[in-house]
């Protein structure tokens, strides 16, 4: 890790716009804004992002450093973008030279404290969180001409589609839309991957010409990237391919002696589900409220939905609708998808401009009337998700009402969507949601959709897990199995030994069950990551339970528990840093994100430490061998020395009916966005 000692005043800390999805312009994944009225933006001197990623589970570290150009004293504002699915696990500042870690304490008493602090001039620091997308923290006072150095990381799951892992670094997105995007100093970006299963190849849609991308052996790839004085204002993606065998189990572990286990187990489906021929009926419906102005949005949406409906079979059945306080329809019946039925509704599309709010209630009441009870029915709703919150409520009551045959596809599009809204309405539904940076590979994308819609999903998962003392599972209620869409259970384990697994469902009405045996190890100290991913997930699924009643107030002391137990900030816990050790005992606060932060960075360090020996015995073969010299390449156990080698996860195939290979691991990416934008890239070429 990266350790500055720069000459700056002493700092207060109140968390500002730690924005995770972002609004508009590139924000160069972090900066510090001149606030207190007076505007102005430091000049950042440096980025350095570094990227490990241990079998799906990413870790990123970035480090910052910002220079107050100005001859005065500021209060600034930081702001910083992190990406979906993402779990905030420190934020570090230095203080007269010294890293200070923040611990998670209750909102309403994290500011208590610091407001004691902010009245006498001292040195906390408060993250909090304000909405679904937002952090804040201030910093204050730096001084005139003064640098200041910060360090944040979060942990999230790869995505994946159909053998295709995929790492997106957020710089387009941004929580002001004042921002600076130029650099003044280096942007650097490593990236290490390891893999139990074998990766075929590596590259960056975003930036294909910009990346040294190095394989050091099937399991293990790196990639750098190193700007200088450049505009960072695209997302940075990079993307491996893998060679997995078939539809199976995947399982990751974390246990401390003595204590529980926590454990992530990965279901994947595979080729052996047979394409349907049975036609479908489909209503888009289009968000032309004003938010969709922005950015190219409603352009891009147009687009993608027209691409898609070129693609319809005979066999199936369309409908169109443009909807922002109330729906507007193209035919006000579904009509074959025949040569001339979709150019009528793509011209239909071209002819609609983005003005008014956004009130999905209508619009999807309306989809509904389409219901054939002979037919599926696939609700698309193509939008930012900016919707009232108001209706929060009745949308989810309303998609609990849907008919039998409908599922509900969410798409959402721009960088400042409501995620978790979309995120709910499509897993009531039975159906996905989707998020899709521009700087990805769109043509390879769209093939992913395409199975997605051919390949039957698999319906009333069940897996069972005996043997182990499971207890406190993420997702006890699984949603449909697509293909290109894992289902991932988190929870965790009482003792050590071997696990019964057992999945269970049904296949067009045809019921199917497997087992497999996976072991549970007593001491796993590789993925310590694990445990705070099963917070977060927990965390979520209570506030998304409660949401569902109207009323969040059962699950607040369970989210606040969790969050001061495993370090994660929430609508109502933060990160409070205090100026040190003895300021944490005044307040009787416990030092546990430390002590987790401690043992997350030995791990991250053990896996850096085993993929150089990895890189260095790649290299051993490059250039000439000194005589006498054993060649290093040839001795498996120099990985990692005096340690046991073991895979990192574990595997388990599973094959749904006759299996003919060729699948991969697949990821919560629902496609029909990018296959819109195939067709749409081309005809601007």
């Amino acid at each position: 890790m990266r350790r500055k000692n720069k000459p700056h005043s002493k700092i207060t800390v109140l968390i500002g716009a730690l924005c995770l999805l972002g609004i508009a312009h590139a924000n160069a994944a972090g900066l510090l804004i001149a606030d207190g009225g007076l505007g102005g933006v430091l000049e950042i001197q440096a980025q350095d992002v570094n990227v490990t990623i241990n079998n799906g589970v990413a870790v990123t570290e970035i480090t910052q450093t910002f220079l107050n150009m100005e001859n005065r004293q500021v209060e600034a504002l930081y702001t910083f973008p992190v990406p979906k699915g993402a779990s905030v696990a420190n934020f570090s500042m230095w203080i007269n030279g010294k890293e200070v870690i923040g611990e998670v304490l209750e909102k309403e008493r994290a500011r208590e404290i610091y407001n004691s602090y902010k009245r006498v001039r001292r040195d906390p620091g408060l993250l909090e969180q304000v909405d679904y997308k937002t952090f804040e923290m201030r910093i204050f006072p730096i001084a005139a001409h003064a640098e200041q150095t910060v360090q944040i990381a979060y942990y999230q799951e790869l995505d994946y589609d159909h053998d295709w892992g995929s790492y997106l670094y957020p710089l387009a997105s941004s929580t002001r839309q004042d921002l600076s995007e130029q650099t003044s100093g280096r942007f650097a970006l490593q990236f290490n991957v390891r893999s139990a299963v074998p990766i075929a190849s590596m590259n960056s849609p975003s930036h294909p010409t910009e990346f040294e991308i190095t394989r050091h052996s099937e399991q293990v790839y790196q990639a750098s990237l190193e700007l200088n004085n450049a505009r960072l204002d695209k997302d940075i993606v990079i993307a491996y391919h893998m060679a997995r065998p078939k539809t199976g189990f995947d399982l990751i572990t974390s246990k401390q002696p003595n204590d529980d286990g926590f454990f992530a187990l990965s279901l994947t489906a595979g080729d052996e589900l047979a394409e349907s021929n049975q036609g479908m009926d489909y209503v888009f419906l289009l968000d032309v409220s004003g938010s969709m102005a922005n950015q190219g949005k409603l352009i891009l949406s147009k687009d993608s939905i027209g691409a898609f409906i070129n693609e319809l079979s005979d066999r199936d059945r369309f409908e169109v609708m443009t909807f922002n306080v109330r729906p507007d329809l193209a035919f006000k019946a579904l009509r074959p998808a025949i040569e001339g039925n979709k150019s009528e509704g793509i011209q239909y599309l071209t002819s609609k401009g983005a003005r008014g709010g956004t009130l999905l209630n209508p619009a999807i009441n309306t989809a509904y009337k389409y219901s054939d009870p002979d037919r599926p029915l696939n609700v698309v709703i193509l939008s930012d998700g900016l919707s009232e919150q108001r209706e929060r409520q009745t949308l989810l009551t309303l998609i609990a009402n849907r008919p039998e045959n409908a599922r509900v596809f969410c798409i959402g599009v721009g960088n400042g969507v409501n995620r978790p809204l979309l995120e709910q309405l499509a897993k009531d539904s039975g159906g996905l949601a989707a998020f899709i940076s521009r700087g990805d590979d769109f043509e390879r994308n769209a093939k992913a959709f395409q199975r997605k819609l051919t390949r039957p999903a698999i319906q009333d998962v069940q897996v069972s897990i005996e043997g182990v003392g499971v207890s406190d599972r993420v997702l006890t209620s699984l949603p449909n199995l697509y293909h290109g869409c894992p289902l991932r259970v988190y929870g965790r384990y009482r003792q050590a030994g071997t696990a019964k697994i057992q999945l269970s469902g049904t296949i067009n009405g045809v019921a199917f069950a497997n087992t497999t045996t996976l072991e549970f190890p007593d001491i796993d100290s590789d993925n310590p990551e694990i445990e705070r991913m099963w917070a977060w997930h927990k965390i979520d699924q209570l506030l998304k339970s409660a949401d569902r009643t109207g009323s969040r107030k059962s699950a607040i002391d369970q989210v606040i528990q969790l969050g001061e137990a495993f370090s994660i900030v929430t609508e109502y816990t933060s990160f409070l840093v205090l100026e040190n050790d003895e300021e944490y005992r005044r307040w009787k606060i416990e030092r546990r994100n430390a002590q987790r932060v401690a043992g997350d960075r030995r791990a991250q360090a053990n896996v850096r430490t085993e993929l150089a020996a990895i890189r260095d015995r790649a290299l051993n073969n490059i250039g000439p061998l000194a005589a006498g010299k054993p060649n290093v390449q040839n001795n498996p156990s120099a990985s990692r020395p005096n340690q046991q080698q073991r895979p990192a996860s574990q595997s388990r195939n599973l094959p749904l009916g006759n299996s003919r290979g060729g699948s991969g691991p697949i990821g919560p990416l629902f496609l029909l966005l990018v296959f819109g934008l195939k067709a749409a890239i081309r005809s601007k070429r």
